[in-house]
C-alpha cells in the first residue's frame, strides 16, 4: 500500500526504517534550529527524492520558541519550541513530495520532564488524528548504569508503545559536543524555574516546576549513582548491554539503539577518532543468534555522522543502521554562505545608504538574500548527506 508523504508516525514509520535496511541505505537526521533550518531540509529532500529524519535538540527548540522565553521559563520555550517545529512540519512536508520522520535529539535524566510533555502532546494529537505529533524522542542515560538506563527507557517505551510511537535509546556515550548535545547547560540558574506568569504549556504540562522535586517524572524510576570511568571504553558499546536492551525491551514496542563504535560529535582532525562499526555487527549477531533471528535484527543509529568517512558510513549501514545524525557538517554549510556574503557587501552591514552615491543597501542587507544563501548552502550538504547514505531516488513516498 503507498504511503502518502507527509509526516510518518506508528506502521509507517517502522515501513520506513524498514525499507532503509531492507535497501541497504540510511538517512540522514538533521538537528534543525528554525523555520529557514527546517525548509532548506524538506528542499533538498524533494530535489534528491530522499525521505528525510528532521530532529531538534532542547537547545534548537529553545531558540526556535524565542530567547525571550527561554530566558524566563527554559522548560516552557523546549516544549513550545519543539512543538511548534513539528506542528510547522506536518503542515508543509507533505507539499514537497517525500516523507519524512520527526524526532527529538539527546535527552538526558534533567530534560525527561521536556520528553514527558511532547510525549503528553503526541497523546492529545492522536486522540484527534490518531497520529502522533512526533515519530520518535530519544532517552540518553548513557552515562548511568546500564540498569537505570533500561528501567527508564522501558518506563517510557511502555507509553509510547500505546500510540505507536518508537524510542531511541543510547548504549556507551558518544564523545564530543554538537548542538549542546551531551554537554548542554544553562549556567546562572535552575534549569526549571518557576515560570514567569504560571499557568502550563498548552494545557499539557503538569506544572512541573511545583510538582517534581528535582526534575523527576511521576512514576520514573530513581536514578542510580553514575559509573566513572577514566579512559575510553565508554566510547564503544558492549554487545552484551546491546542483547540486555533487547530482551528487555523488544516485547514492549518499537525502539532503536544508537550504539557507540567510537564515534563523537563535531568535526575532529583525522586519526583523533577511531571508529569500530565491526562492534555493530557484533551486537547484530549476538542478538540474532541467542533468539535465532535472521540477520541485522536490530534498528540502528549512527551519532556523530559529521565528517566520518564514507567507509564507516558504508560498514554502519551494511551492519544495520538506518539513521545518521548530522549536526556539525550543516551547522556549517548553512553559516558560510552567510559569512561569505557579509565579507563581500560589508559596506551594507554598516549603514543603511551608500555615502558617496546615495544608493540605498536595502537589497543587500533584506535578510531574505542572505538567508536563501544559507539554506542554498544547507541544501547542498544535504544533497552530499543523500548521496554518502545511498538515499537518493528511494523516497517511499506514493
Amino acid at each position: 500500500m503507498p504511503i502518502s508523504p507527509g509526516v510518518l508516525t506508528g506502521d509507517d514509520y517502522r515501513a520506513v526504517v524498514a525499507a532503509c535496511k531492507s535497501g541497504g541505505y540510511a538517512l540522514p537526521a538533521v538537528n534543525v534550529t528554525s523555520t529557514s533550518t527546517v525548509n532548506a531540509v524538506l528542499e533538498s529532500a524533494a530535489q534528491n527524492k530522499s525521505d528525510v529524519i528532521i530532529q531538534i535538540s532542547d537547545g534548537g527548540a529553545e531558540f526556535f520558541a524565542g530567547k525571550g522565553i527561554a530566558s524566563c521559563d527554559a522548560l516552557r520555550a523546549r516544549v513550545l519550541g519543539a512543538v511548534s517545529m513539528a506542528q510547522h512540519v506536518h503542515l508543509v512536508a507533505a507539499q514537497y513530495g517525500v516523507c519524512v520522520v520527526l524526532h527529538t535529539d539527546h535527552a538526558h535524566r534533567d530534560l525527561l520532564p521536556w520528553v514527558d510533555a511532547l510525549v503528553a502532546h503526541s497523546e492529545g494529537f492522536y486522540e484527534g488524528t490518531k497520529k502522533t505529533l512526533f515519530s520518535s524522542h530519544m532517552i540518553d542515560l548513557s552515562a548511568e548504569k546500564i540498569d537505570d538506563n533500561l528501567e527508564v527507557s522501558e518506563f517510557f517505551l511502555r507509553r509510547l508503545a500505546k500510540i505507536g510511537m518508537s524510542l531511541e535509546i543510547e548504549l556507551g556515550v558518544t564523545g564530543g559536543e554538537e548542538d549542546g548535545v551531551g554537554v548542554e547547560c544553562h549556567p546562572g540558574r535552575p534549569p526549571y524555574a518557576p515560570p514567569c506568569n504560571g499557568g502550563d504549556v498548552g494545557g499539557v504540562i503538569r506544572d512541573l516546576h511545583q510538582e517534581q522535586e528535582l526534575q523527576k517524572v511521576p512514576g520514573l524510576p530513581p536514578a542510580y549513582a553514575g559509573v566513572a570511568r577514566d579512559d575510553n571504553s565508554h566510547l564503544y558499546t558492549n554487545p552484551t548491554d546491546v542483547l540486555r536492551a533487547y530482551d528487555q525491551l523488544s516485547s514492549i514496542g518499537h525502539f532503536s539503539i544508537a550504539a557507540s563504535f567510537g564515534n563523537v560529535h563535531g568535526v575532529y582532525a583525522p586519526g583523533n577518532v577511531q571508529l569500530r562499526p565491526e562492534i555493530l555487527r557484533e551486537s547484530q549477531e549476538l542478538v540474532a543468534r541467542t533468539h535465532g533471528l535472521g540477520a541485522n535484527p536490530l534498528d540502528l543509529v549512527f551519532h556523530g555522522g559529521s565528517g566520518s568517512e564514507p567507509d564507516k558510513i558504508a560498514a554502519a549501514i551494511k551492519y544495520g543502521v538506518f539513521k545518521m545524525n548530522i549536526d556539525t557538517d550543516t551547522q556549517f554549510a548553512y553559516a558560510k554562505p552567510v559569512g561569505d556574503y557579509v565579507g563581500a557587501h560589508a559596506a551594507a552591514f554598516r549603514s543603511q545608504i551608500d555615502p558617496e552615491t546615495g544608493k540605498p543597501y536595502k537589497k543587500e542587507y533584506d535578510p531574505r538574500t542572505w538567508l536563501r544563501l544559507a539554506e542554498q548552502g544547507l541544501i547542498a550538504r544535504m544533497t552530499q548527506a543523500f548521496t554518502d547514505l545511498g538515499s537518493v531516488g528511494k523516497t517511499i513516498a506514493g
